[in-house]
This record gives structure tokens, C-alpha cells and sequence, in this order.
């Protein structure tokens, strides 16, 4: 019998019934359980691992020794592009990171951290929460085993470090660039050659000349990672991850063999781990920027006809991904929702921003 199918009410007796409907419940593991979570983060990365720590640690609370999440950070049990097929497999029981690192599972996953010219932060939650987006994160998760929420965001991320300037889009002709998911294949179509690298190996790929440039992913992680040390040119505003959420998955049979109280326990901490984590990455982003101007970082932005490259290429991935069924579904309801939000942000709360930081100076 399928493991999600509810028994027929029949015309048993009453005692067969009462076995009847035993053999319905679910069966929930009983006593204290002890969850592995693998992460894409290496252990310390500022705000990404903290993001996984946040999760476990609300768990850790909530369930009150009842359940328990151990963390391991990227390399310690897996490495950090490998959380997704370990966690499917059942060699660990569930993995926090940005899932447009599994585009190659499915491409719909980029929209559950972010696509180009996609959702702001508080636009992807208004979808999320109040639109389509958690019932096709579910979708996604059914086809692979998984039960996923999200569990962070950065924000808007910056636009990257450089080895130099860019003037126009020839300038990424040959530019050895590292920047994951839909966005790293639009930049290729600019003929970089972009590079997908896990975030604790990136200082060293830069400094080493293994490429050119890279976007992490603001000023307060960048200044963390470091990468002032190597280069001083730097663009703040990016088109490629303007709201990135992090998610955590859970193993589906992990997730449903737990009690509805565990369950539920996973889905809260997982949407208050987002909203703290958002708010330390925007908290700390603007004395960290400052810092780095202080320190020689010539903070700059893409002249307009990079910014309509962007779009160009940006449009030509999306269009390629059309042709699957559920991709073209996803994208149809995260813009749609994107187009409502921002209609109405932009005439309140952006005209008001734009309007106080004149008035104030």
C-alpha cells in the first residue's frame, strides 16, 4: 500500500476496524532522535553558517532534547555541492544551503535562492508565504525525496570583486568569473568563463589567479572573506541574486517519520533562522562597507550597457528553461507575484526612501 494513501472506511467489525485504523496512523519514531545536517557552508563562513547553526539551534530549543540537529559544516561529512545527493540517498538526514547550486537536479531550484532580475527579499517571501512558492518548493521536493522551506537570505547580493574595471559587456569576454546558478550561465553568454566554486575555496581562487573576479555575496561576508586584500574594485549592486533565500530539505521519509510536533518544529525554526538571518546580513552591510571604502575599496556601478547585457543574457537563460512544464509554471507565478509586490512597493515605500534620504541629507 502506498505509505501516503488513507485506508477506505469498510464494512469491517468493530474490532477489525479498530486494527484497521492502527494500520492507518502513521508511525512516528518514538523517543529521542539525533538529525545530521550537512551544509554547503564551511563551518564559520559570516551569515551563511550561521544561517544553519540558527536552524539548529532553534530546534534544538523548541524540541527540548526530543530532537536534536548536529551541524557539519562543508567537507566534514560531504563535500558542499554533494548535500543534495547525500541527503536524497539517506547519508544524511538533511542539508541547509542556496539551492541554485542544484540546478543540474532540476532548474526550477534556482528560484528558491534566486534567478536574474528575480525577487527582492521581501518580494520571494511574499510569494513564498502568500503566493504559489512554498507549494512548488514542495512540488520540487516531492520528485526528490525532499521537504524544504527557507531558512535564510542575504539580501540584495553585490555585484563582485574585479581584477578590473568594467566599461561594457566586451569586458567579459574571457573573464575567469565565479557566480553559480542561472545567473553564472548568463554571464557566459557575455563569454566569461564562469566558474561554480563552493564558498570556503573562493579567497584562495582569487589570490591564486584561478579567476579574475567573483561575487560572494555583500560587504559584511566579503569583508569577512577578505577579498579587499586581493583587489580593491568592487560593484555593489548585482543582477543576478537581488533576494537570495536559503533553504533547509529534510529527507522526506526522515521528515515524515517524525511526530506532527517535530514536524512543525522543523517548518518554524527553518522561517525565523530566514527572517534573523536577513536582518544580520543587512545590519552589518553598511559599517562593513564603510570599513572597506576606508581601507581602499573603490566601490562602483555597472554603466547601462552592462546592465542591459545583463538583461539580454539574463532573458536567454530563462527562455532556454521554458520547455519544462513545471520551470515555466514556477516562473510564471514568482513573476507574476514579483510584478504585483513591486507595484506597490515602489509607490510607497521606495518613493518614501528616495524622498527621506533627500529631505535628511
Amino acid at each position: 500500500m502506498d505509505r501516503r494513501s488513507f485506508l477506505k472506511n469498510t464494512a469491517l467489525g468493530g474490532g477489525a476496524a479498530v486494527a484497521a485504523s492502527a494500520l492507518a496512523a502513521p508511525a512516528y519514531a518514538q523517543g529521542k532522535r539525533t538529525l545530521t545536517m550537512v551544509t554547503t557552508w564551511g563551518r564559520g563562513l559570516a551569515g551563511v553558517f550561521d544561517a544553519a547553526q540558527r536552524v539548529a539551534d532553534n530546534i534544538n530549543g523548541m524540541a527540548d532534547g526530543d530532537l536534536t540537529v548536529e551541524v557539519k559544516g562543508a567537507g566534514e561529512l560531504v563535500g558542499a555541492f554533494e548535500v543534495f545527493d547525500a541527503v536524497t540517498a539517506g547519508q544524511a538526514d538533511m542539508y541547509h544551503g542556496a539551492d541554485y547550486y542544484f540546478v543540474g537536479q532540476h532548474p526550477s531550484y534556482a528560484f528558491f535562492t534566486s534567478v536574474p532580475f528575480g525577487m527582492t527579499a521581501q518580494e520571494l517571501v511574499n510569494w513564498y508565504y502568500h503566493g504559489d512558492g512554498a507549494a512548488f518548493h514542495d512540488e520540487l521536493g516531492q520528485i526528490f525525496g525532499l521537504k524544504s522551506f527557507l531558512a535564510g537570505n542575504t539580501g540584495a547580493q553585490a555585484g563582485g570583486w574585479y581584477s578590473k574595471e568594467i566599461n561594457g559587456p566586451e569586458d567579459f569576454n574571457g573573464l575567469k568569473f565565479r557566480m553559480p546558478g542561472l545567473g553564472g550561465k548568463a554571464l557566459g553568454k557575455l563569454g566569461a568563463s564562469v566558474q561554480n566554486i563552493p564558498g570556503a575555496e573562493v579567497y584562495q581562487a582569487l589570490a591564486s589567479g584561478a579567476i579574475d573576479g567573483t561575487e560572494w555575496i555583500g560587504p559584511w561576508a566579503d569583508e569577512k572573506a577578505g577579498f579587499q586584500e586581493i583587489t580593491k574594485t568592487y560593484y555593489a549592486a548585482g543582477f543576478h541574486e537581488p533576494g537570495a533565500g536559503l533553504s533547509v530539505a529534510t529527507n522526506r521519509d526522515v521528515f515524515e517519520g517524525l511526530s506532527p510536533a517535530h514536524q512543525k518544529v522543523i517548518e518554524i525554526a527553518s522561517a525565523e533562522a530566514h527572517q534573523w538571518n536577513l536582518s544580520q546580513f543587512l545590519a552589518n552591510n553598511g559599517a562593513a562597507l564603510q570599513r572597506l571604502q576606508a581601507g581602499g575599496v573603490k566601490v562602483m556601478e555597472f554603466p547601462d550597457s552592462v546592465w542591459d547585457a545583463f538583461g539580454a543574457a539574463s532573458k536567454e537563460v530563462m527562455d532556454e528553461n521554458m520547455g519544462d512544464d513545471l520551470f515555466k509554471k514556477i516562473h510564471d507565478s514568482a513573476m507574476k507575484s514579483m510584478k504585483s509586490s513591486s507595484g506597490w512597493q515602489n509607490l510607497s515605500s521606495g518613493v518614501y526612501t528616495a524622498q527621506r534620504d533627500r529631505v535628511l541629507g
